[in-house]
């Protein structure tokens, strides 16, 4: 502030402040010399001056892309921080000063300024200028926008113009129409602006017969501010965001989408990225931002029904044209992976979240499960198998199994106790649901390690699983880790033998089945090259499922 009221005070004044001061030495409709003279003393304070180079400074450090704030919603996070913190108060005298800090109103004002400046809330708003006009004509309204850098596209019934608003050409009448507000674009920023509105000048120039890509190319050729003539639309939809949280189930690339209304304005995605849906007005294309990215413009993303279609569509076309079928499981008819709606899961005391690891024969997943078991027995717990296999010499009922009778097991398997079972050599193993939910219950983690057909009955509301899939490496990674330590294979039932090359091609094809199949599901992933380094990972996540908050199906927060 004070370098700005500094070139102020030295006679140099900011380029538009110097071109209205001489404009008003020039204007002849101010007869009044006193309102001639307050408007030049005010041009030419120091304290205007100095806001006026203070706001262009911020402007420019906005546009450098190098220091983007790393988020715009700090107050949010203190709000969120001093409810946590509330209850504790009265048990750590740290907690209280903390409490008492961040409650501050010179801190508060600090984050306040922070957040505006990162949600570029200093942009000038210029008011709605109302025309009147015979009472036989419309009702038009004039609407002032300030130039910004967002995208620019043109189709034939569509373009994202610099004011981040979507306009196409009405099917009935022909004229320009607002067909979609791009939530945090300038049009929405304004307020003034909303969808039905009829365009009917942009800069003075008539939009009547023309094309969006006319208009587009005259938002091009402007500078400064745009001047839109509309007619209001009746009504005025919500403009206000959803909290609607996803993940998404596939990725997307809006450059490389025929359908897509304007490319530059769509939002590419990785499976796995989780987003906030701030719009679904429009049933084949929903308004979106990455979670955490709140000072950016929304983005196009197909909607759910949308992409459902599509990979129907796709899956179709596949099978007329006799390509190879994927194969799928009952768990994978029952829903097309698109998006999943998720909330933030907290962790509660004594109450553990079951870490159930899945991935290819062969791939070292009981293992690591094993070692996680062994590393602390007390807190990390397996569930005990049945079986309807007799009880051989040594082995102790509870212990390696438990032993029941066939009519037994298939009575429970019926009624749906299980969650996993099978039949090896003429008797029946399975891993019931009651076991998970008592170690659960006695406060401890239970891991597992089921087929990963299991996902079915595992994540549920009711568990809460944290899901890990265990993966290969590149194919001579493991074969040299594997060979190198001496690997026993498990497609050999006496485990005598190393792995053969075709059961490291058979391990990797089945792990890219898995992925396509299931991989949407899980919550992270271990590569499992070095087992040394799978293990520590796989102790960093469990301890992340203990103590951190973790997106998860909102159907389990609710």
């Amino acid at each position: 502030m004070t370098a700005a009221v500094m070139a102020a005070s030295d006679g140099s004044y900011d380029p538009v402040i110097s071109k209205l001061i001489t404009s008003l030495k020039e204007a002849d409709s101010l007869s009044d010399e006193q309102d001639l003279g307050f408007l030049q003393n005010l041009l030419q304070s120091k304290e205007l001056n100095a806001l006026v180079n203070v706001h262009s400074k911020v402007a420019k450090i906005n546009k450098d892309d190098r220091i983007a704030p790393l988020l715009s919603a700090s107050m949010q996070v203190l709000l969120e921080v001093l409810e946590l913190l509330a209850p504790r108060c009265h048990i750590s005298p740290l907690c209280k000063e903390i409490f008492h800090l961040l409650q501050t109103p010179h801190l508060q004002s600090l984050l306040f300024a922070h957040d505006a400046i990162a949600q570029k809330d200093f942009y000038p708003h210029l008011p709605e200028i109302p025309v009147e006009v015979d009472e036989d004509e419309e009702t038009i309204k004039i609407v002032q926008l300030v130039k910004s850098n967002e995208p620019l596209c043109a189709g034939a019934q569509s373009a994202e113009p610099i004011v981040g608003a979507t306009i196409k050409t009405d099917e009935e009448t022909g004229k320009i129409i607002i067909a979609r507000i791009m939530h945090g674009g300038a049009a929405d920023r304004s307020g003034l602006i909303h969808v039905g509105d009829e365009v009917i000048e942009v800069n003075n120039i008539n939009v009547e017969g023309k094309t969006p890509s006319d208009v587009l190319s005259i938002l091009q050729n402007s500078e400064g501010t745009i001047t839109f003539k509309l007619v209001p639309s009746d009504g005025k939809l919500d403009q206000r965001e959803s909290k609607v949280r996803v993940r998404a189930y596939f990725d997307y690339e809006p450059e490389n989408d025929p359908y897509i209304p304007c490319k530059e304005a769509g939002l590419g995605f990785i499976r796995g990225d989780i987003l906030h849906i701030v719009s679904q007005d429009d049933s084949y294309w929903w308004q979106a931002r990455k979670e955490g990215e709140k000072t950016t413009r929304a983005g196009l993303i197909p909607s759910r029904a949308l992409q459902e279609r599509r990979i129907l569509h796709d899956r179709t076309q596949k099978e007329t044209n006799g390509e190879a079928k994927t194969e799928n499981d009952d768990f994978d008819r029952e829903m097309i992976a698109t998006y999943e709606e998720v909330a933030k899961l907290y962790p509660r005391p004594s109450v553990y979240r079951p870490i159930v690891l899945i991935g290819a024969p062969g791939v070292g997943r009981n293992e690591l499960k094993r070692r996680l078991v062994a590393r602390d027995p007390e807190k990390y717990k397996s569930c005990v198998p049945y079986t309807t296999r007799p009880m051989r010499p040594g082995e102790v009922a509870g212990r390696e199994y438990l032993f029941v009778s066939r009519e037994k097991m298939e009575s429970d398997i019926a009624n749906g106790k299980f969650i996993e079972y099978g039949e090896y050599k003429g008797h029946l193993y399975g891993t019931s649901g009651e076991s998970v939910k008592s170690i659960v219950n006695a406060s401890s983690v239970c891991v597992l390690s089921p087929h990963y057909q299991a996902l079915k009955s595992l994540r549920t509301a009711q568990l809460k699983p944290y899901i890990v899939h265990i993966r290969p490496p590149p194919f001579d990674q493991l074969k040299q880790t594997r060979t190198k330590a001496r690997a026993r294979s498990t497609f050999d039932e006496s485990n005598s033998r190393g792995f053969t090359e075709e059961e490291f091609h058979e391990m990797i094809k089945s792990d890219e089945r898995i992925n396509f199949l299931y991989g949407h599901f899980c919550d992270d992933e271990i590569v499992n090259g070095d087992l040394t380094e799978a293990f520590e990972k796989l102790v960093n996540l469990a301890n992340k499922s203990e103590t951190e908050p973790l997106w998860a199906p909102a159907s389990w927060v609710q």
